[in-house]
């Protein structure tokens, strides 16, 4: 008796373990998704444009930066 038991209960475990197997197994696999697209060159340069417009923004602050840090001295030292 116990043993019929043990067995509906392992097979009705067995057919869910296998049931969510199946689902498990029917989805697509995430590295489908990350396929190779294209890229469009005029994306690509304004991106590198873009980034190079930041680096030219900063290297003008630094510049303007010092060149304000040394006017303001050589007015402090010269008086």
């Amino acid at each position: 008796m116990i043993s019929k038991i043990l067995e509906f209960k392992d097979s009705s475990v067995s057919s869910k373990v296998k049931a969510l197997d199946i689902e498990i197994n029917s989805k697509k696999p995430l590295i489908e998704s990350a396929q190779s697209k294209k890229v469009d060159i005029n994306v690509l340069k304004a991106r590198a444009q873009e980034i190079l417009n930041k680096e030219k923004r900063k290297n003008v602050f630094i510049f303007i930066f010092v060149l304000a840090t040394l006017s303001a001295l050589g007015i402090y030292l010269s008086t």
